[in-house]
């Protein structure tokens, strides 16, 4: 597979695909694809995996995609504003990532739910934050909301970031997430319900930008229910 990303604060992931060669997405994920490509729901995994992403939140299938007679192309974005990144895990690498993260693969990757032994903190981690393992011979793609940061943790650097602008990070990164210094901090703070504390070695991928802020920024000027029961839009 050969891949280009394109686009600057609104990235699409350009695959190109041969007889043979299969990726797979969230529904929803594909902008375009070229004439000889097949699109196929299925369950990824099998049943028990397909439960499991139900469970949190995900579409019980994925969708497959395959090139038919000639070279295919296929391409991917994000439902937000904000970058692609694409992750080689040949090697025996893995990333843990936020359930929101992953974009799209090779089907040599595998996808699974990652419980954090605090099975609550994983639940309730601000802002849906539900946490999945991605390993494989092959390459995965990440979105983000805004801008990429990513550093680069040294053995025993600790770094705490805004739960919700957690993106990903290599398995070998520790991590612990915990709620953020007291209700009074939480609700006036204006920093989120929680803080995770990643320990390296290993990288780690943050985004600028978190579902929450976005929806925030634009609520004032949604469409807004009048008394007569048309909508009145809100031009400030």
């Amino acid at each position: 597979m050969k891949y280009t990303i394109t686009g600057d604060n609104l990235q699409l992931a350009n695959l190109e695909i041969i007889p043979g060669e299969t990726v797979y997405a969230e529904a929803g994920a594909m902008t375009y694809m070229s004439g000889n490509v097949s699109m196929e729901a299925k369950m990824k995994g099998g049943f028990m995996k397909g439960i499991k992403r139900k469970l949190t939140g995900e579409s019980f299938f994925m969708t497959e995609f395959n090139a038919q007679g000639g070279t295919g192309l296929v391409g991917f974005s994000g439902n937000v504003p904000g970058k692609i990144m694409a992750l080689d895990l040949r090697g025996g690498k893995e990333w843990i990532l936020q359930k929101d993260s992953f974009l799209c693969a090779e089907n040599s990757v595998d996808l699974d739910i990652a419980f954090q032994k605090r099975l609550g903190a994983t639940f309730f981690g601000g802002e849906g934050f539900i946490l999945q393992r991605t390993h494989g011979e092959g390459i995965a793609f990440i979105h983000a909301a805004g801008d990429l940061i990513e550093f680069n943790l040294q053995p025993g650097q600790v770094t705490k970031v805004s739960t919700a602008h957690c993106v990903g990070w290599e398995a070998s990164v520790q991590y612990d997430i915990q709620a953020a210094g007291g209700i009074k901090t939480a609700l006036f703070g204006g920093e989120g319900l929680f803080v995770t504390t990643l320990r390296g070695p290993g990288r780690v991928v943050l985004q600028s930008l978190t579902l929450a802020q976005l929806a925030n920024a634009l609520s004032p000027f949604l469409p807004k229910q009048g008394n007569g029961g048309g909508s009145l839009i809100s031009i400030g």
